[in-house]
């Protein structure tokens, strides 16, 4: 059973969030905050699989909140909520350890799928949302922003995974684009993980741009 505890600020949202998550038969929601500092002490203290956090939030928003609970227990994973396709804070979000973020007008099955897809371990980046998020922010490195030395140590290869990754492709894309088996798609995503540090492809796909390797390929 995936426990889930929501964050919105808005008791009717959060609410109904609630509720639409309950209804899966392998969704429980064990907690619901009010504001971001609710949700990291609710967090905290009930150790949930996923947190559904809204970004706009009173007392602390949800890029602090989920920077808190990302350096507190990395083994629960933030999947953000927003009102917007392009967003400088979702980026904010998914550097402060954020797994993914989804729109808030997406379709309940969507939701579902979604906290699903966190709670596994992989990301949730929209591809429409993550094309203009990388376009409008993430493509603009950040003042001083040096390549990892760990980026030094990828092979060819994994170099090319990573690029794949933060285009948005999932693991069966990239098998099917470099021709290779799954397997060895996998491997190569552990390999990053590893190397860089990452705890899951958000990361990775924040290490990409920030490392400054999407504009050196063109990608």
């Amino acid at each position: 059973m995936i426990r889930v505890v929501v964050a919105d600020d808005q008791a009717l949202v959060r609410g109904g969030l609630a509720v639409l998550l309950d209804a899966a038969e392998d969704v429980t929601v064990v907690g619901e905050a009010p504001d971001g500092a609710a949700a990291v002490e609710i967090a905290a203290r009930l150790r949930p699989d996923v947190v559904l956090m809204d970004i706009r939030m009173p007392v602390l928003d949800g890029i602090a909140a989920t920077r808190r609970i990302a350096e507190r227990d990395p083994a629960v994973r933030v999947l953000v909520l927003t009102t917007f396709d392009v967003d400088a804070h979702v980026y904010d979000a998914l550097r402060a350890g954020a797994s993914g973020f989804l729109l808030k007008d997406a379709l309940p099955e969507d939701l579902v799928a979604a906290v699903r897809v966190v709670a596994a371990g992989e990301a949730l980046l929209a591809p429409r949302a993550t094309r203009l998020l990388v376009e409008q922010f993430v493509a603009r490195p950040e003042p001083g922003a040096a390549p990892p030395a760990a980026l030094a140590g990828l092979t060819g290869r994994e170099r090319e995974v990573l690029t794949l990754i933060a285009t948005g492709l999932s693991n069966a894309e990239i098998t099917r684009r470099l021709v290779v088996s799954p397997a060895t798609t996998k491997t190569h995503v552990s390999h990053l993980l590893a190397k860089l540090g990452a705890r899951d492809r958000a990361q990775l796909v924040v290490a990409a741009y920030t490392s400054g390797l999407m504009g050196r390929t063109g990608g």
